[in-house]
Parts: structure tokens; C-alpha cells; sequence
């Protein structure tokens, strides 16, 4: 039994997504457990109004809420008793394999950081998301977890990103590129000339530096960048997807003949539509932290928690915090360590 702990009062609508997201996955996966962390008296209420009475969602009380606004810092120093907070400490007490949040991700991150630690090896952990490309998807880390970094924190991305791409996409050697504004060697600045080096002279199968275009064309399964890039790519390719759509719902309201178009291709607009919906994915995991976090948007859907909640069961049973700690020793005079 693979059991879930899920801050009940992280996203923008909670508890209501994630009650029902955890439902969703029960009713399932007759091998998994959730244990919803938050009021409990509300959220005994929200899961009697979802008609469940199953025993495999628990209840565990935690009074205290983050909020979108509260600081980092202060949340590990003042807020023990949030749902978040006592979400990680069943990880930590061995009461649960995974954590998912779709709270505030600094939060998450800081709160990951001091309650979990890092893996051994890993300077800088860093979130991996999942971007949609030809022929499938392609894995982006860092997507927002750190701002400024060093060449050996790339280096580090990219061994976190190629276990997580071999995982997500079932191939055993990953084809990883950096971000740069060329794909000549002469290309890119002072941080990624040098993290080329580096990833150059590691065992990964490296393609060398990728352009923006190269996330959505499929010619490498990870790209790594610094988490301010990252970050910046993955809001503008959310908002790309959602702008598409509107305006094409805009067109085919114009005419009769617009609308008969859509009806015929009605098939394959949904299955687009699916491939760049986030909420068919879930959350992204924080990788390189000593134990399976993910971090969920914070406007996640019922259904893209259940998605995270089933991502994150998988990530447990492969054991890929394990495979990121050897491949980590396995290249630590190669990064420089």
C-alpha cells in the first residue's frame, strides 16, 4: 500500500479539488492510501459531501493555513502546525511515501529543504516539469526553484532530469541539451559555456545547447536551465495554451462554416487540447530533497491532483530518489566535488 500525505488547503479552491482528487485516485488504485492533512472538521464534511465512505482517506488535523502572501522563512520558523508543514512531517516519520502541495511552492520548497534535507551530492534540488513537444513531452528543470546558480548546479539539473525523463518516459538514456540562444558551442554565456563542460564530461547522453524551439520539437527528452528561465518559460507556455484556445473558441463562433469545421475536427482538438493541459500532468517533483515532494499549481483541478497523486505513486515504487543518489556518486569528480 503506497500512502499519499496531501496538503488539504494548498490550492486556490481548497479543500474542495484536492478531497475530490483523492477520491478519484482511491476509487482507482485499490493499492493506495491518502492521508489529507488540514481542518479536520471541514474536511470531514467536504469528503461526506463527495458521498465517500471508504476507509483508505484519512484525516490528519493541522489547524494552521500558508497562504499565497506568507513568507518562506517565517512558514518553517512560524507555521508547524499548517497543513503543509505536517503533510512533509508524515513523509519524514515514515507515516506516508509522498507529499503533494499546491500551496505556495517557496513554502514547499523551504519547508522540503529543512524537514526532508538534501540528497548527498545535490548543492541545489530543483523542480522538473513536464512541457508538451512532438512525438510526447519533454522534461524542463529547473522550472522555478532557483534563481541564480552555478555551472555545477546545471550539471546537477541534468543528472535530476535525466532519471526523472527515463522514469516519465520509459527509455533508459535520456537525451539532454542546455538552454541557450544557439546551438553552436560559441552560443550561450558565461554560466552555460561552463556547465557544457562540465555535463560534457559526465555519463550522460548529452546533446550539447538546445534553442527555445527545441522544448516542443522533441529533439531532446530534458532541458536544464537556471530556475528564473525555467520559470519564465513554463508561465508564458500555460498562458500560449489557454490564449489558443480562447481565440479559437472567438473564430469558430463567427460563422456556421466555423463551427461545422469544429465539429469535424472536434476528435482531434480534444486530444491537443489534452496534450497542453497541465492538469493532465499533475505536479512536478522537487528533485534532489531526501524524500518524494511534488508541487502542484496552485489553480490544479481536481483532476490534476489525482493525476500528481498517481504521478507520485509510480515515482515510490521506482525508487528514483535512489537512482538520482547514485548516479549523483557516480559522476562527483566529473561535476567537481
Amino acid at each position: 500500500m503506497i500512502r499519499i500525505a496531501l496538503d488539504g488547503f494548498g490550492s486556490d479552491k481548497a479543500p474542495e479539488p484536492e478531497v475530490a482528487g483523492a477520491i478519484a485516485a482511491v476509487e482507482s488504485n485499490k493499492d493506495l492510501e491518502i492521508i489529507i492533512t488540514g481542518d479536520e472538521t471541514v474536511l470531514k464534511d467536504v469528503i461526506q459531501k463527495n458521498n465517500y465512505r471508504g476507509s483508505r482517506i484519512k484525516i490528519v488535523n493541522a489547524p494552521e493555513r500558508i497562504t499565497m502572501h506568507d513568507s518562506p522563512s517565517a512558514v518553517v520558523r512560524n507555521k508547524k502546525n499548517s497543513s503543509m508543514r505536517v503533510a512533509y512531517e508524515l513523509v519524514k516519520n515514515k507515516e506516508a511515501d509522498a507529499i503533494i502541495s499546491a500551496g505556495n511552492s517557496g513554502a514547499s520548497l523551504a519547508i522540503a529543504m529543512f524537514v526532508f534535507k538534501r540528497i548527498k551530492g545535490i548543492d541545489r534540488p530543483a523542480i522538473a516539469t513536464i512541457m508538451p513537444a512532438v512525438g510526447g513531452y519533454t522534461v524542463l528543470i529547473d522550472a522555478g526553484a532557483n534563481v541564480d546558480v552555478k555551472p555545477y548546479h546545471l550539471a546537477e539539473f541534468a543528472i535530476m532530469g535525466s532519471e526523472y525523463a527515463s522514469f516519465m518516459k520509459g527509455i533508459k538514456n535520456p537525451k539532454i541539451g542546455i538552454l541557450s540562444n544557439g546551438e553552436e558551442s560559441s552560443k550561450g554565456n558565461d554560466l552555460t559555456r561552463e556547465a557544457y563542460g562540465i555535463i560534457k564530461n559526465t555519463d550522460l547522453n548529452f546533446y550539447g545547447y538546445v534553442e527555445g524551439r527545441e522544448i516542443f520539437n522533441g529533439k531532446v527528452d530534458v532541458v536544464v536551465c537556471d530556475g528564473f528561465t525555467g520559470n519564465v518559460i513554463l508561465k508564458a507556455s500555460e498562458t500560449l495554451a489557454e490564449t489558443i484556445f480562447s481565440l479559437l473558441r472567438e473564430e469558430i463562433n463567427k460563422s456556421f462554416m466555423a463551427k461545422l469545421g469544429f465539429f469535424m475536427a472536434r476528435k482531434s482538438l480534444k486530444k491537443f487540447k489534452k496534450l497542453v493541459d497541465h492538469n493532465e500532468y499533475g505536479g512536478a517533483p522537487l528533485l534532489g530533497v531526501n524524500g518524494a515532494a511534488f508541487i502542484a499549481h496552485g489553480g490544479a483541478s481536481a483532476k490534476a491532483l489525482t493525476s500528481a497523486i498517481l504521478v507520485a505513486k509510480h515515482f515510490v515504487e521506482k525508487g528514483i530518489n535512489v537512482n538520482i543518489s547514485y548516479k549523483i556518486e557516480a559522476n562527483a569528480k566529473n561535476i567537481g566535488y
